[in-house]
């Protein structure tokens, strides 16, 4: 397959800081602080949780100390069954490390004395509502979204029959009018203009459009328009899967285009490679009704028919028919 590079620059966050994961997460974990602001500054450097019952058994070799630690029914009730002066020594010994911060699930409570510990070590400290293995599994999936690489492509996503396609092409080309089209068909608009991509657990990419500019599209001469407003809110998508890329191309390029198997393209996306299809623009095509229909094709292929190979089957098998007379 041959490539075709579309520039773009990734973004690979190192580390989050605990204000910032508790500010974008406060409501989908249910997530409340219990002592001060103090350890907002501390930083998650691995995208994951940790639960430290050893660690407070005091087996301390192999302490993930750079997760989020998370105290379940189990650490709680093992802390309360210690003498107080015997817990007391386990939890300073946990706050000595640099762990980031501390949340107490099943909206459990640590002791006025722990917390103040917490405190002055600057370690936040968090309760939840949630159980143990469902916030486990919601803080997972969370920092695995905050840790992905990300990057900023100029274009157009849009769902079109369930196909991610990212229209893309030069300025002035048509892509906002080939949405607009596309949406008149059932499609759905994610984004204009500008499209955030997210690499997740290394296998698909997510594209979504910036808050400010959500399911909102510019067309030259007419302006900004509420897609939602004019076509009803089935029309935009908060975020959808990138399977197809769209290059719209002028049609002075006409020459440099493929006429029998368009699809052997594709381009490298946050490290993915990703189909690609040129499409000429010409006065009087039907943009939209082209691209829908090469999203289609791109479903047929996923389920395993290639229309160019069957044609080639044909002609082959005439070409020997033809031999034998």
């Amino acid at each position: 397959m041959a490539e075709i590079n579309i520039h773009h620059k990734i973004k690979r966050p190192a580390s989050l800081t605990v204000g910032e994961f508790y500010e974008k997460n406060t409501e989908q974990l249910q997530m409340k602080l219990l002592n001060s602001e103090k350890g907002f500054t501390r930083k998650i450097m691995e995208p994951s949780v940790n639960r430290p019952g050893l660690a407070l058994s005091g087996f301390l070799s192999y302490f993930a100390y750079k997760r989020v630690q998370v105290l379940g029914n189990s650490e709680v009730s093992y802390l309360n069954s210690l003498e107080p002066k015997i817990a007391m020594e386990r939890f300073i010994k946990l706050c000595a490390w640099e762990i980031p911060c501390l949340v107490v699930a099943r909206e459990k409570k640590l002791t006025k004395p722990m917390l103040d510990i917490a405190d002055e070590a600057g370690i936040a400290v968090f309760q939840t509502s949630m159980i143990t293995m469902k916030y486990l599994n919601a803080a997972t999936i969370r920092l695995d979204w905050l840790f992905a690489p990300t990057t900023s492509i100029h274009g157009c996503l849009v769902d079109v029959q369930g196909v991610g396609v990212l229209i893309i092409g030069e300025s002035g080309i048509g892509k906002s009018e080939s949405v607009l089209g596309l949406l008149g068909r059932g499609a759905s608009l994610v984004a204009d203009d500008s499209v955030q991509f997210r690499l997740i657990e290394e296998r698909e990419i997510i594209g979504s459009a910036q808050e400010i500019g959500r399911s909102m599209i510019e067309v030259r001469g007419i302006g900004v328009l509420n897609v939602a407003a004019i076509f009803g809110i089935r029309s935009v998508r908060l975020s959808k899967r990138l399977d197809l890329v769209i290059k719209l191309v002028p049609q002075a390029d006409l020459g440099e285009l493929e006429r029998f198997d368009a699809g052997a393209h594709n381009t490298g996306i946050l490290g993915m490679e990703i189909p690609l299809l040129q499409v000429p623009v010409v006065a009087g095509r039907d943009m939209a009704g082209l691209i829908e229909i090469a999203a289609l094709n791109y479903k047929l292929r996923t389920f395993g028919y290639n229309s160019a190979v069957e044609f080639n089957q044909r002609l082959l098998k005439k070409m020997a028919n033809d031999q034998l007379g």
